[in-house]
């Protein structure tokens, strides 16, 4: 049976039905806030799956037909999930994720299908209250609900959820997820926003996530059915006790060791030893086989995070011996790659970034087509983590979703101080290879690209540097349970950690932040405190870079397109362009290949390595859109006689007709005998009509006394060969 709850939030109507569509799922709703229209499901498998994760997938699935387009693909369907779609699941998932029960080991699935979209109403965090809704009201369990808005801040007030107008005007956009009691998930990015206002911008979000977690419990308690029976995966006591006997405390040894590698080779091979051991026994069958050895690989794996988390809580003590709030060595380097237009290498421990930036024309821009109302990008930044990086053998090839949205946070942090198109009417193309990782190559890719960009010569506001902050808690976050703060967490501290939140900036505030959590939540105490630690690391790492580049380069790299930029009369764009591109694309090849862009307001670029052709191009389109003035003076070329008179070329296409009684002073019976195609004249406007210019050349010659004015005597009609007499031989002067 069908039901329907609504709640006035954010000044608009949040709608949820269920009970009648998708009921064979085990949880469905269809949740519409304004406009916007998402049907969000849960499916939960029978059985637990074999491995040593939690199996949950969550989609969010763009369909085209919500914002009335058909799909730009060969096929005309949706293809694979775009960067958005991606983007948007992972931001589901995060605050999803750490709310199901450690040991949960069967497969669900939420799928979000994004069925209409209103754009002043988020079909992201729709989409978040539908797939927390599904899992609640159905028979899964999970420790929900949860819920996200977005908040911005407009002429310094706080809003939720803001419109597509008030977001262009926010100075945040800020994602943040949470339950009832705590944050679990913040998304963000600001410009140059202080830290003590973000705090309080979370906070604002989190009231109203409190507001729509009361209207859940609320469909719950209508609607939701009876959790059902799952066993959590759990290991052998019997045989968790025979390994620590074992190799308890070697391993503490082990894992003491400073160098990454020497450290992870020492616990290496005490995991050998056991599973070999393990391996080597007899068992009942294959599938008990499997099932021990997985069991062993987690009691190892439990053995070395306890031991991390015990040593950094208790005994203060890292893995590679750091303070708590000590960054890792720094290393700086720029113009690593001769001919990319700006290339730097930040290294920080065993995490080391090549940044490179790329410049292109407007033209370049990258395409979008997803349910947002943005259509290009001018600025990209990429992020590529191949296999060698942590010293494996992996699948290399188009990016995963890490990668996507590691990609993407940069991409937020740098945003903030890229200069606007008027000022640097450039593409510009940022790419981070992480080419060594031991933790937090997000971060240093931020700094290596904004070296890249400052090495580039692209004018950016401010120097912007990241750092990633972790937490390890011995218990709730209740105040009765000690914690620590981490600065600049590397692999094992982010493998074993309770929390990765990741802090970017300027000098002068946030441009970006990003935090994960595998706990049921973080207080204000918690964030306020990571977010002060991580100012102070921000400044250390700015200084470092600074030593190397302390502004961006003044001019382009000599490699780089060098461009012009112009605004010509939006009328006279078409015959810039020409029939079929036929004008343009000739200017393009008599300048060596110009790129040009030509905007519908008129503004013209011009992009080439070689000043002298942009120059060239320019020239020719400034002929081509110019218009000649009364009284502006020409040396031209006759291109064609008459006998009534002579065609001058003044510019581009531009010819002025002189008149013969404008030739000279003195009668002039026939053009032709005054001159040739080929002279040079010089000549000055006397008049325009209907587009037509007339020129005259005798105000250049010495004018007799006692001249009379003779009135100007019609053009004969073309074809007349007759020629009187009386005409002069006087010649033109050049």
């Amino acid at each position: 049976m069908k039901r329907t709850f609504q709640l006035d939030f954010a000044g608009r109507k949040l709608q949820v039905e269920t009970g009648e569509i998708a009921k064979q799922a085990d949880g469905s709703v269809l949740v519409r806030f304004g406009d916007t229209v998402v049907l969000s499901t849960a499916c939960c498998a029978d059985t637990p799956k074999e491995g040593d994760f939690f199996p949950l997938t969550v989609n969010y699935e763009e369909k085209q037909y919500a914002v009335g387009k058909i799909p730009g693909s060969f096929l005309r369907r949706e293809g694979r999930p775009g960067e958005h779609a991606t983007l948007s699941a992972r931001l589901i998932d995060r605050p999803i994720r750490p709310l199901f029960a450690d040991g949960f080991r069967n497969e669900v699935q939420i799928v979000n299908t994004v069925m209409s979209v209103d754009r002043d109403n988020t079909p992201e965090m729709t989409a978040m209250l539908g797939s927390s809704l599904a899992l609640c009201i159905s028979d899964i369990p999970f420790d929900g609900p949860v819920a996200g808005v977005y908040v911005g801040r407009v002429d310094g007030k706080l809003v939720i959820d803001p419109t597509e107008e008030e977001a262009k005007n926010s100075d945040i956009n800020l994602a943040v997820a949470g339950t009832k009691d705590a944050i679990m998930m913040v998304e963000s990015s600001a410009k140059e926003v202080p830290e003590e206002e973000m705090l309080d911008a979370i906070m604002f979000g989190h009231e109203a996530i409190k507001q729509l977690c009361a209207f859940e419990e609320e469909i719950i308690r209508e609607v939701g059915k009876p959790k059902r029976k799952i066993d959590l995966y759990a290991p052998d006591p019997e045989i968790k006790k025979d390994i620590y006997d074992r190799i308890g405390e070697r391993m503490v040894k082990a894992i003491s060791i400073f160098d990454k590698l020497e450290r992870q080779d020492a616990i290496d091979a005490l995991k050998n030893e056991i599973l070999e051991d393990y391996d080597s026994r007899t068992y009942e069958n294959e599938k008990a086989h499997g099932k021990t050895m997985m069991m062993v690989n987690d009691i190892l794996e439990e053995m070395v995070a306890n031991e991390v988390r015990r040593l950094i809580t208790e005994e203060k003590i890292r893995p590679d011996g750091r303070k708590v709030d000590e960054i890792r060595p720094l290393d700086v380097q720029i113009d690593l790659l001769p001919r990319a237009h700006g290339s730097a290498m930040f290294t920080r421990g065993q995490t080391q970034v090549i940044g490179t930036t790329t410049l292109g024309p407007l033209s370049d821009a990258q395409i979008i087509d997803n349910l947002t109302s943005e259509e290009s990008r001018r600025f990209m930044h990429q992020y590529n983590f191949p296999p060698f990086s942590v010293g494996e053998i992996g699948r290399m090839g188009s990016p995963g979703r890490r990668e996507i949205g590691h990609g993407a946070l940069g991409e937020k942090a740098l945003s903030a101080v890229i200069p606007s198109v008027e000022e640097f009417p450039y593409t510009i193309r940022c790419v981070a290879d992480v080419v060594e990782s031991n933790g937090s190559s997000s971060q240093a890719s931020i700094c290596a690209n904004c070296l890249s960009l400052m090495a580039a010569g692209v004018p950016i506001k401010a120097m912007v540097s990241g750092i990633a902050m972790g937490l390890i808690s011995s218990g709730p976050l209740d105040g009765k349970h000690p914690y620590t703060i981490l600065t600049d967490i590397q692999g094992l501290e982010d493998h074993f950690g309770d929390m990765d939140f990741k802090v970017a900036g300027t000098k002068d505030g946030v441009t970006a932040l990003q935090m994960d959590i595998k706990i049921h939540g973080v207080t204000r105490e918690v964030l306020s405190e990571a977010l002060a630690q991580a100012h102070r690391a921000r400044a250390e790492i700015r200084e470092a870079m600074a030593k190397v580049i302390s502004e961006p380069r003044k001019e382009v790299s000599k490699y780089a397109p060098k461009m012009v930029t112009f605004r010509i009369d939006p009328d006279k764009i078409r015959d810039v362009i020409g029939t079929g591109g036929k004008v343009i694309n000739d200017i393009i090849a008599k300048c060596s290949g110009v790129k040009i862009d030509v905007e519908d307001d008129g503004s013209v670029t011009i992009y080439h390595v070689d000043r002298e052709m942009i120059d060239k191009a320019k020239a020719m389109i400034d002929d081509i859109v110019r218009e000649a003035r009364i009284g502006e003076i020409f040396e031209g070329t006759v291109n064609r006689v008459e006998d009534y008179g002579a065609f001058v070329n003044l510019f581009g296409d531009t010819d002025g007709l002189c008149h013969v009684s404008r030739l000279d002073w003195n009668y002039v019976e026939n053009a032709n005998d005054f001159c040739k195609v080929g002279d040079k004249m010089k000549v000055v406007v006397i008049g325009i009509e209907d587009g037509k210019v007339k020129v005259s050349h005798r105000e250049f010659l010495p004018k007799p006394e006692g001249y009379v004015e003779r009135p100007e005597r019609p053009a004969r009609p073309k074809g007349n060969s007759f020629h009187g007499h009386g005409h002069s031989d006087k010649k033109f002067h050049k």
